[in-house]
Protein backbone atom coordinates (compact mmCIF):
# COMPACT_ATOMS: atom_id res chain seq x y z
CA UNK A 1 0.00 0.00 0.00
CA UNK A 2 1.50 3.32 -1.09
CA UNK A 3 1.27 5.95 1.68
CA UNK A 4 -0.70 9.11 0.98
CA UNK A 5 1.06 12.45 0.53
CA UNK A 6 -0.14 13.58 3.96
CA UNK A 7 1.20 10.39 5.55
CA UNK A 8 4.56 10.91 3.85
CA UNK A 9 4.64 14.57 4.85
CA UNK A 10 3.87 13.69 8.48
CA UNK A 11 6.58 11.02 8.49
CA UNK A 12 9.14 13.44 7.02
CA UNK A 13 8.26 16.12 9.55
CA UNK A 14 8.51 13.71 12.47
CA UNK A 15 11.88 12.40 11.31
CA UNK A 16 13.19 15.87 10.62
CA UNK A 17 12.39 17.17 14.10
CA UNK A 18 13.52 13.91 15.71
CA UNK A 19 16.91 14.13 14.05
CA UNK A 20 17.34 17.65 15.42
CA UNK A 21 16.77 16.71 19.08
CA UNK A 22 19.44 18.14 21.38
CA UNK A 23 19.90 18.23 25.17
CA UNK A 24 20.29 22.02 25.10
CA UNK A 25 16.70 23.32 24.66
CA UNK A 26 17.76 26.77 23.44
CA UNK A 27 20.02 25.29 20.75
CA UNK A 28 17.34 22.74 19.79
CA UNK A 29 14.81 25.54 19.39
CA UNK A 30 17.11 27.33 16.97
CA UNK A 31 17.72 24.23 14.85
CA UNK A 32 14.05 23.33 14.77
CA UNK A 33 12.72 26.84 14.09
CA UNK A 34 12.37 26.59 10.30
CA UNK A 35 11.52 22.85 10.20
CA UNK A 36 8.84 23.36 12.86
CA UNK A 37 7.11 25.92 10.65
CA UNK A 38 6.12 23.10 8.33
CA UNK A 39 6.26 24.16 4.72
CA UNK A 40 5.12 22.05 1.80
CA UNK A 41 8.05 19.59 2.07
CA UNK A 42 7.84 19.35 -1.71
CA UNK A 43 11.38 18.10 -2.30
CA UNK A 44 11.05 15.43 0.37
CA UNK A 45 7.72 14.25 -1.06
CA UNK A 46 9.16 14.09 -4.58
CA UNK A 47 12.15 12.09 -3.33
CA UNK A 48 10.02 9.58 -1.42
CA UNK A 49 7.62 8.93 -4.29
CA UNK A 50 10.44 8.81 -6.83
CA UNK A 51 12.15 6.19 -4.68
CA UNK A 52 8.98 4.14 -4.25
CA UNK A 53 8.11 4.44 -7.95
CA UNK A 54 11.49 2.96 -8.86
CA UNK A 55 11.03 0.11 -6.40
CA UNK A 56 13.16 1.42 -3.51
CA UNK A 57 12.14 0.54 0.08
CA UNK A 58 10.04 3.07 1.98
CA UNK A 59 12.64 3.43 4.77
CA UNK A 60 15.43 4.34 2.34
CA UNK A 61 13.15 6.76 0.49
CA UNK A 62 12.09 8.49 3.72
CA UNK A 63 15.72 8.72 4.85
CA UNK A 64 16.81 10.44 1.63
CA UNK A 65 13.71 12.65 1.63
CA UNK A 66 14.45 13.81 5.17
CA UNK A 67 18.04 14.60 4.19
CA UNK A 68 16.85 16.72 1.26
CA UNK A 69 14.49 18.60 3.59
CA UNK A 70 17.46 19.26 5.89
CA UNK A 71 19.26 20.66 2.86
CA UNK A 72 16.29 22.89 2.07
CA UNK A 73 16.17 24.27 5.62
CA UNK A 74 19.85 25.12 6.03
CA UNK A 75 19.94 26.70 2.59
CA UNK A 76 16.95 28.87 3.49
CA UNK A 77 18.63 30.06 6.69
CA UNK A 78 21.73 31.12 4.76
CA UNK A 79 19.71 32.51 1.85
CA UNK A 80 17.63 34.71 4.14
CA UNK A 81 20.76 36.13 5.76
CA UNK A 82 22.50 36.75 2.43
CA UNK A 83 19.43 38.39 0.90
CA UNK A 84 18.43 40.37 3.98
CA UNK A 85 14.98 38.76 3.86
CA UNK A 86 12.39 39.73 6.45
CA UNK A 87 10.07 36.71 6.43
CA UNK A 88 10.11 32.97 5.93
CA UNK A 89 7.02 30.75 5.96
CA UNK A 90 4.85 33.53 7.31
CA UNK A 91 7.08 34.47 10.26
CA UNK A 92 10.20 36.60 10.78
CA UNK A 93 13.36 35.20 9.19
CA UNK A 94 15.66 33.42 11.64
CA UNK A 95 18.19 36.25 11.79
CA UNK A 96 15.39 38.61 12.84
CA UNK A 97 14.41 36.34 15.73
CA UNK A 98 17.97 35.73 16.94
CA UNK A 99 21.28 37.56 16.55
CA UNK A 100 22.59 36.97 13.03
CA UNK A 101 25.69 35.00 14.14
CA UNK A 102 23.46 32.52 15.98
CA UNK A 103 21.22 32.14 12.93
CA UNK A 104 24.24 31.62 10.67
CA UNK A 105 25.65 29.01 13.03
CA UNK A 106 22.28 27.23 13.10
CA UNK A 107 22.37 27.03 9.30
CA UNK A 108 25.86 25.52 9.49
CA UNK A 109 24.64 23.02 12.08
CA UNK A 110 21.70 21.95 9.90
CA UNK A 111 24.13 21.47 7.02
CA UNK A 112 26.26 19.20 9.18
CA UNK A 113 23.20 17.25 10.35
CA UNK A 114 22.30 16.58 6.70
CA UNK A 115 25.62 14.85 6.12
CA UNK A 116 25.34 13.05 9.45
CA UNK A 117 21.94 11.66 8.52
CA UNK A 118 23.25 10.50 5.14
CA UNK A 119 26.26 8.84 6.75
CA UNK A 120 24.00 6.92 9.12
CA UNK A 121 21.86 5.76 6.20
CA UNK A 122 24.97 4.65 4.32
CA UNK A 123 26.28 2.69 7.32
CA UNK A 124 22.88 1.09 7.81
CA UNK A 125 22.95 -0.19 4.23
CA UNK A 126 19.90 1.82 3.16
CA UNK A 127 21.72 3.15 0.10
CA UNK A 128 25.15 3.33 -1.48
CA UNK A 129 27.73 6.11 -1.79
CA UNK A 130 26.20 7.28 -5.05
CA UNK A 131 23.38 8.85 -2.99
CA UNK A 132 25.93 10.90 -1.04
CA UNK A 133 27.55 11.86 -4.34
CA UNK A 134 24.19 13.16 -5.55
CA UNK A 135 23.84 15.29 -2.42
CA UNK A 136 27.28 16.73 -3.07
CA UNK A 137 26.10 17.63 -6.56
CA UNK A 138 23.07 19.35 -5.03
CA UNK A 139 25.26 21.49 -2.75
CA UNK A 140 27.80 22.13 -5.53
CA UNK A 141 25.25 23.37 -8.03
CA UNK A 142 23.07 25.32 -5.61
CA UNK A 143 26.07 27.20 -4.22
CA UNK A 144 27.18 28.24 -7.70
CA UNK A 145 23.70 29.44 -8.60
CA UNK A 146 23.54 31.43 -5.37
CA UNK A 147 26.95 32.91 -6.21
CA UNK A 148 25.63 34.22 -9.52
CA UNK A 149 22.45 35.57 -7.95
CA UNK A 150 24.33 37.41 -5.20
CA UNK A 151 27.07 38.60 -7.54
CA UNK A 152 24.63 40.28 -9.91
CA UNK A 153 22.96 42.14 -7.06
CA UNK A 154 26.16 43.12 -5.25
CA UNK A 155 27.87 44.31 -8.44
CA UNK A 156 24.79 46.17 -9.66
CA UNK A 157 24.55 44.26 -12.94
CA UNK A 158 21.45 45.12 -14.94
CA UNK A 159 22.61 44.15 -18.44
CA UNK A 160 21.30 40.60 -18.07
CA UNK A 161 19.36 38.60 -20.65
CA UNK A 162 16.73 35.93 -20.00
CA UNK A 163 19.37 33.30 -20.80
CA UNK A 164 21.46 34.52 -17.85
CA UNK A 165 18.53 34.08 -15.50
CA UNK A 166 17.78 30.59 -16.82
CA UNK A 167 21.40 29.53 -16.29
CA UNK A 168 21.46 30.89 -12.74
CA UNK A 169 18.14 29.31 -11.75
CA UNK A 170 19.07 25.97 -13.29
CA UNK A 171 21.87 25.78 -10.73
CA UNK A 172 20.39 27.60 -7.77
CA UNK A 173 16.88 26.16 -7.59
CA UNK A 174 15.91 23.84 -10.41
CA UNK A 175 18.45 21.10 -9.79
CA UNK A 176 17.62 20.44 -6.16
CA UNK A 177 13.89 21.06 -6.62
CA UNK A 178 13.18 18.61 -9.42
CA UNK A 179 16.30 16.95 -10.86
CA UNK A 180 17.79 15.61 -7.63
CA UNK A 181 14.56 13.98 -6.35
CA UNK A 182 14.15 12.12 -9.65
CA UNK A 183 17.76 11.03 -9.75
CA UNK A 184 17.70 9.99 -6.10
CA UNK A 185 14.64 7.85 -6.78
CA UNK A 186 16.57 5.84 -9.33
CA UNK A 187 19.75 5.69 -7.21
CA UNK A 188 17.86 4.47 -4.14
CA UNK A 189 16.67 1.48 -6.13
CA UNK A 190 20.14 0.72 -7.49
CA UNK A 191 19.40 2.03 -10.98
CA UNK A 192 21.26 4.53 -13.14
CA UNK A 193 19.20 7.72 -13.58
CA UNK A 194 18.35 8.35 -17.24
CA UNK A 195 19.59 11.56 -18.82
CA UNK A 196 16.02 12.76 -19.35
CA UNK A 197 15.70 13.31 -15.59
CA UNK A 198 18.08 16.23 -15.78
CA UNK A 199 16.71 17.55 -19.07
CA UNK A 200 13.05 17.46 -18.00
CA UNK A 201 13.71 18.18 -14.34
CA UNK A 202 15.56 21.40 -15.10
CA UNK A 203 12.64 22.66 -17.16
CA UNK A 204 10.19 21.86 -14.38
CA UNK A 205 12.43 23.36 -11.71
CA UNK A 206 13.01 26.55 -13.69
CA UNK A 207 9.27 26.86 -14.27
CA UNK A 208 8.71 26.42 -10.52
CA UNK A 209 11.13 29.25 -9.74
CA UNK A 210 9.62 31.56 -12.33
CA UNK A 211 6.24 31.05 -10.70
CA UNK A 212 7.83 31.72 -7.31
CA UNK A 213 9.00 35.06 -8.71
CA UNK A 214 5.47 35.70 -9.98
CA UNK A 215 3.97 34.92 -6.58
CA UNK A 216 6.39 37.36 -4.98
CA UNK A 217 4.52 40.06 -6.88
CA UNK A 218 1.03 38.58 -6.95
CA UNK A 219 1.15 36.44 -3.79
CA UNK A 220 -1.53 36.03 -1.17
CA UNK A 221 -1.47 35.13 2.53
CA UNK A 222 -0.43 31.56 1.71
CA UNK A 223 2.74 32.73 -0.05
CA UNK A 224 4.71 32.79 3.22
CA UNK A 225 7.34 35.35 2.21
CA UNK A 226 7.48 39.13 2.06
CA UNK A 227 5.32 40.39 -0.81
CA UNK A 228 7.48 42.21 -3.38
CA UNK A 229 10.52 41.22 -1.32
CA UNK A 230 12.41 40.52 -4.54
CA UNK A 231 12.24 44.23 -5.39
CA UNK A 232 13.45 45.30 -1.96
CA UNK A 233 16.32 42.79 -2.29
CA UNK A 234 17.09 43.78 -5.89
CA UNK A 235 16.64 40.26 -7.29
CA UNK A 236 17.35 39.93 -11.00
CA UNK A 237 14.25 37.90 -11.85
CA UNK A 238 13.11 36.94 -15.33
CA UNK A 239 10.23 39.39 -14.86
CA UNK A 240 12.55 42.29 -14.07
CA UNK A 241 14.93 41.42 -16.91
CA UNK A 242 12.05 41.36 -19.39
CA UNK A 243 10.67 44.64 -18.08
CA UNK A 244 14.04 46.40 -18.38
CA UNK A 245 14.38 45.15 -21.95
CA UNK A 246 10.96 46.43 -23.00
CA UNK A 247 10.41 49.55 -20.84
CA UNK A 248 10.61 53.11 -22.21
CA UNK A 249 13.97 54.77 -21.55
CA UNK A 250 12.59 57.08 -18.84
CA UNK A 251 11.09 54.17 -16.89
CA UNK A 252 14.21 52.07 -17.35
CA UNK A 253 16.40 54.87 -15.97
CA UNK A 254 14.10 55.32 -12.97
CA UNK A 255 14.01 51.58 -12.26
CA UNK A 256 17.79 51.24 -12.49
CA UNK A 257 18.28 54.14 -10.09
CA UNK A 258 16.03 52.39 -7.56
CA UNK A 259 17.69 49.00 -8.01
CA UNK A 260 21.10 50.57 -7.44
CA UNK A 261 20.15 51.48 -3.87
CA UNK A 262 20.63 49.19 -0.87
CA UNK A 263 17.46 47.79 0.65
CA UNK A 264 17.36 50.23 3.57
CA UNK A 265 17.69 53.21 1.21
CA UNK A 266 14.95 52.22 -1.24
CA UNK A 267 11.98 54.62 -0.90
CA UNK A 268 8.79 52.65 -0.35
CA UNK A 269 6.94 54.80 -2.88
CA UNK A 270 9.51 53.96 -5.57
CA UNK A 271 9.33 50.24 -4.79
CA UNK A 272 5.57 50.41 -5.12
CA UNK A 273 5.91 52.25 -8.43
CA UNK A 274 8.18 49.54 -9.85
CA UNK A 275 5.93 46.82 -8.49
CA UNK A 276 2.93 48.38 -10.25
CA UNK A 277 4.89 48.83 -13.49
CA UNK A 278 5.99 45.19 -13.52
CA UNK A 279 2.39 44.06 -13.12
CA UNK A 280 1.04 46.47 -15.73
CA UNK A 281 3.81 46.08 -18.30
CA UNK A 282 3.02 42.54 -19.37
CA UNK A 283 6.31 41.20 -18.02
CA UNK A 284 4.56 39.08 -15.39
CA UNK A 285 2.13 37.62 -17.93
CA UNK A 286 5.03 36.85 -20.27
CA UNK A 287 6.93 35.09 -17.48
CA UNK A 288 3.88 32.98 -16.68
CA UNK A 289 3.70 31.91 -20.30
CA UNK A 290 7.39 30.97 -20.24
CA UNK A 291 6.85 28.92 -17.09
CA UNK A 292 3.91 27.11 -18.66
CA UNK A 293 5.88 26.37 -21.82
CA UNK A 294 8.80 24.93 -19.87
CA UNK A 295 6.47 22.88 -17.69
CA UNK A 296 4.67 21.39 -20.67
CA UNK A 297 7.95 20.51 -22.35
CA UNK A 298 9.32 18.94 -19.17
CA UNK A 299 6.20 16.91 -18.44
CA UNK A 300 5.93 15.87 -22.06
CA UNK A 301 9.38 14.30 -21.82
CA UNK A 302 8.97 12.88 -18.34
CA UNK A 303 5.46 11.39 -18.13
CA UNK A 304 5.94 8.64 -20.75
CA UNK A 305 8.96 7.42 -18.78
CA UNK A 306 7.18 7.58 -15.42
CA UNK A 307 4.46 5.36 -16.84
CA UNK A 308 7.05 2.58 -17.29
CA UNK A 309 8.21 2.56 -13.65
CA UNK A 310 7.51 -0.59 -11.60
CA UNK A 311 5.35 0.89 -8.81
CA UNK A 312 2.44 2.53 -10.55
CA UNK A 313 0.71 3.90 -7.44
CA UNK A 314 3.80 5.81 -6.33
CA UNK A 315 4.51 6.90 -9.91
CA UNK A 316 1.00 8.36 -10.07
CA UNK A 317 1.61 10.40 -6.91
CA UNK A 318 4.96 11.51 -8.34
CA UNK A 319 3.36 12.61 -11.59
CA UNK A 320 0.65 14.56 -9.73
CA UNK A 321 3.25 16.36 -7.61
CA UNK A 322 5.33 17.27 -10.65
CA UNK A 323 2.24 18.51 -12.50
CA UNK A 324 1.26 20.63 -9.48
CA UNK A 325 4.80 21.99 -9.21
CA UNK A 326 4.31 24.92 -11.55
CA UNK A 327 0.64 25.43 -10.77
CA UNK A 328 1.85 25.81 -7.17
CA UNK A 329 -0.76 23.42 -5.85
CA UNK A 330 1.93 21.17 -4.33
Amino acid sequence: MVPSPQEVKDALHERLLGHLAHPDPDYQRLLREYPSRGGKMLRGLLTVYAGLAHGAPLEASLWAGTALELFQNWVLVHDDIEDGSLERRGRPALHHLYPMPLALNAGDALHGEMWGLLLRGLRAGLFGPEVLAEFHQVVHRTAYGQHLDLLWTLSGRLDLAPEDYLRMVAHKAAYYTAVAPLRLGALLSGKTPPALYEEAGLKLGIAFQIMDDVLNLEGDEAYGKELAGDLHEGKRTLILIRYLQEAPEEERTRAKALLGLPREAKPEAEVRWLWERLLASGAVAWAKEEAQRLAQEGLGTLIPHLETLPERGAASHLQNLLTALVERRA
